[in-house]
């Protein structure tokens, strides 16, 4: 320190001469000079001990997130450091510095600011050294004092702060390296560490992921940043606006503060004029200046950090369609092996420019994604870009297909299928291993929403890969209800194979398509479809295409109440499956002609048709269709009357379909054993069966499985007298089923509806729903229905006092149930001796050669 510097304490008075003599005689000598100094303690160094910034004026929401960390922070603290991190933008300097504000009395030495620079545009990262010269500067250290190493200097701060009630934030911290000397050594004090990355080395720390605003919060802050008031009109615009930004903090605070600078802009302005901007990360600047706020800028300083091959993973992300990607996806993208893809992700996610949605699964943030996309377009070669894309397409086609076997039972060797895709060319990157169902439905689950982006946003020139990919995607789509889906893939798969003169694909969409309108009841257009795919196979000379085909168009006769066709078409696809040797569909035409049989009879055959075909299943291993096989079963053994078994049939069709995680089959499993409990009179069991049947449909969008367990529910109410709720339940089964033009299931209600009206309101109301019934079932020839409607007029007019008109009818319904085989042929031919002998005088024994 310079003696001018001094304080004016202490003076003395130095007599010096330029002629060297010893003797002194003051104001005398021109050639003496009087000097001023200064002695006493040297000042103590200016110092700013309450550094932190202004607080956040229009800080919004983040509640549960500020209590938390005022909670961990607060003066019971266990833990003395504590980090906030997540993606640029997200506001996190924005918490901490308000967090800070509110902890700020219980640290009344000191409250320190340090910006660490780890993503400041034109600044390098702050060195750990010259941040601790700066702390250590305001707490009173001299320049000359300062020790010279980085050591020297995290000990000295240590000392210094070892008995201080020190606040210390540390803001846009890079690592664990340049943060570490930073740290305090006291109890009393604490420390708020704000990064991009997650600071997973920091032992010792308690970290706060900080994720994008939810939008109730996004809303308000944007509205409190725009000075705007919201009115009732302006709800969808803020939702759009909030949505485009993705709930980024930073984002929204941009848009509002242009909002608030314009006062003849609107809300809905705003919202229509940034959704139709191209490059809307050019829009979301606060100005030209590097300083400015920008979040193409926060942006571009993290990617910039990146290592080459990490920079090149990201820039992958603007490729991928889909809303997610695994390391599997992402090393076909980019070409790199497996496990290296798999940590280049999770370095991205500890980076904060991936999110994990579940493990091992990651997605950027939407407006992070468009920076990627842009990235890649700027970066790399479209020659590239394409080649990329292609290869992630060979992915998912070569997975899809490998899990659509599995799905489908052909992954057996001698069950090929007609609509099964050529597979890509060799694999250039890993595939996950499906080794059983299971894993294929799980994957297919995972990749769902990524396979639907490849297919919507296919191109001209990927028609191909698109037809191949819709058809890998048919038994999954099916199998879990998604048929409105399904069936636009189908129709638009069938119409690009058309135009590119592709004919077996478009016949094997088409009969995909037949299917999934079968399930949704249009069942002309299933059949139209499964003839036009008939055509299609018979002109190529695709036998096992026909058989196909026939199998389908089968299945829609039947719907249809057409039994007769419904039957010989599936012996004709029935006797190509046996020319051709496949079993699969040997077993499967077996299956459906029990179906038929099972609205015709005899259900003796019905039942050894599904026997015939169950062992075929178990002998391919086939356990989606033992599974349907054995409801099947349990249906015909219900129909002869045998329930103890129809029921055992039914529990372990039940348990093979949950163990497959086919929701469908399950409830219909669950349906029928419903029946099979009434059956036997376990009323509460029956109920409750029908009403998980009836979940999992609505769940899946069933309309035939929620109408069928509607219908069984309402059937359990009506055994236990509850004739109120059944009438409902039967209304609203009757109702879907219209709307389906299932006429056989209206058949059936129709005829419960009768029994319901005999028990509730009397013989006369009940007389018109049985002939209501007599009358369809006669149209579709249904003879189940039509004994049982025959059987109830026969109920109404002896109640009604007319026994003799009573006989026809009953002896019409007995002829039926016997032929057949139906459960009801004893008990009817009972009620029909009675009749005669006490009405009509014929003894009993004579009815035992009526048929």
């Amino acid at each position: 320190m310079t003696d001018d510097a001094r304080p004016p304490q202490d003076i003395r008075q130095n007599v010096s001469t330029t002629g060297g003599s010893s003797s002194l005689v003051a104001g005398r000598d021109a050639t003496q000079h009087i000097t001023t100094a200064y002695t006493g303690p040297p000042p103590p160094t200016p110092t700013a001990l309450r550094s932190l910034p202004r607080d956040v004026d229009d800080f919004t929401g983040r509640d549960h997130q500020l209590q938390h960390l005022l909670t961990a922070a607060g003066p019971h603290r266990v833990l003395s450091v504590h980090t906030v991190d997540g993606m640029p933008g997200v506001g996190k300097t924005a918490l901490v510095t308000h967090l800070a504000h509110r902890l700020a009395p219980h640290y009344p030495d000191a409250q320190f600011f340090e910006p660490l620079h780890a993503h400041t545009p034109g600044q390098a990262p702050a060195k750990p050294v010259d941040v601790l010269a700066d702390l250590l500067t305001r707490l009173g250290t001299t320049a000359q004092h300062l020790p010279p190493t980085l050591e020297g200097r995290q000990a000295l701060w240590r000392d210094r702060t070892a008995e201080q009630r020190l606040l210390l934030f540390l803001d846009d911290a890079l690592d664990h390296a340049q943060i570490q000397p930073l740290l305090p050594s006291g109890p009393g004090c604490l420390t708020l560490i704000t990064s991009r990355r997650r600071l997973i080395a920091l032992n010792g720390a308690l970290a706060l992921p900080l994720d994008t605003l939810p939008s109730d919060e996004a809303g308000a802050l944007f509205l409190r940043i725009a000075r705007h008031t919201s009115q009732p009109a302006d709800t969808a615009s803020l939702a759009r606006i909030v949505e485009l930004c993705s709930g980024l903090p930073l984002a929204l605070v941009i848009l509002a503060g242009r909002l608030a600078r314009h006062p003849a802009w609107t809300l809905h302005w705003l919202a229509d004029t940034f959704a139709a901007t191209q490059h809307r990360l050019d829009e979301l600047s606060a100005g030209d200046h590097p300083g400015d706020l920008a979040v193409r800028t926060a942006f571009a300083m993290s990617y910039r950090d990146l290592p080459a091959q990490r920079q090149r993973v990201f820039r992958s992300m603007g490729l991928h369609p889909g809303p997610d990607t695994d390391a599997y996806a992402t090393a076909a993208l980019t070409a790199i092996p497996l496990h290296q893809a798999r940590h280049q992700l999770e370095e991205l996610y500890t980076d904060h420019l991936l999110d994990e949605t579940t493990p091992g699964r990651y997605h950027p943030h939407d407006l992070l994604r468009t920076y990627a996309h842009t990235l890649t377009t700027e970066h790399d070669a479209a020659e590239d870009r394409k080649r990329a894309v292609g290869r992630l397409w060979d992915y998912y086609q070569r997975t899809a297909q490998s899990a659509e076997r599995h799905l489908t039972g052909t992954h057996h060797p001698d069950t090929p299928s007609a609509a099964a895709p050529a597979a890509p060319a060799a694999p250039a990157a890993a595939s996950p291993p499906l080794a059983d169902r299971a894993g294929a439905l799980s994957w297919m689950h995972a990749e769902r929403a990524n396979l639907l982006a490849c297919l919507d946003t296919a191109t001209t020139d990927q028609a191909t890969r698109m037809i191949d990919l819709t058809a890998s995607m048919a038994s999954f789509l099916y199998q879990e209800g998604l048929w409105t889906q399904a069936a636009t893939l189908h129709q638009r798969a069938a119409t690009a194979a058309h135009d590119n003169a592709n004919l077996s694909a478009e016949a094997a969409a088409l009969d995909e398509l037949g299917c999934v309108r079968l399930m949704t009841g249009e069942f002309a257009q299933a059949a139209g479809l499964h003839e036009r795919a008939l055509a299609l196979y018979e002109d190529l000379g695709t036998r096992l295409g026909q058989a196909n085909a026939l199998d389908g168009l089968g299945c829609a006769r039947l719907a249809t109440g057409e039994y007769a066709q419904a039957a010989g078409l599936h012996e004709r696809a029935l006797a190509l499956y046996e020319d051709l040797d496949n079993r699969l569909g040997q077993a499967n035409a077996l299956h459906e002609l029990g179906s038929v049989r099972l609205m015709t009879g005899p259900y003796a055959q019905a039942a050894e048709f599904q026997e015939r075909a169950l062992a075929l299943y178990e002998d391919l291993g086939n356990r989606l269709g033992q599974a349907n096989a054995l409801n099947l079963l349990g249906r015909a053994r219900l129909a002869i009357g045998e329930y103890a078994q129809a029921a055992e049939f039914y529990e372990r069709a039940l348990a093979v379909s949950e163990d497959l995680g086919n929701r469908l089959v399950q409830a219909n499993a669950l349906d029928g054993l419903g029946c099979a409990r009434q059956a036997t009179g376990e009323y509460g069991q029956a109920a409750e069966l029908h009403e998980r049947a009836l979940a999992v449909s609505e769940d899946l969008g069933d309309r035939f499985g929620q109408a069928g367990a509607l219908f069984g529910l309402g059937c359990a109410r009506l055994a236990t007298g509850e004739y109120a709720q059944a009438a409902g339940l039967h209304g609203r089964a009757l109702a879907l089923y219209e709307d389906l033009g299932d006429r056989q299931a209206q058949a059936e209600v129709l005829n419960s509806m009768g029994a319901l009206l005999a028990e509730s309101a009397g013989p006369q109301g009940a007389l018109a729903s049985y002939q209501q019934a007599l009358k369809l079932a006669r149209q579709i020839q249904s003879p189940l229905d039509e004994a049982r409607a025959l059987d109830g007029v026969a109920h109404c007019l002896v109640r009604v006092g007319d026994p003799p008109a009573a006989l026809a009818p009953l002896r019409q319904a007995v002829g039926i149930y016997r032929r057949i085989g139906a459960a009801e042929a004893k008990p009817a031919a009972a009620r029909l001796s009675a009749l005669k002998t006490e009405d009509v005088g014929v003894p009993s024994s004579a009815e035992e050669s009526t048929d």
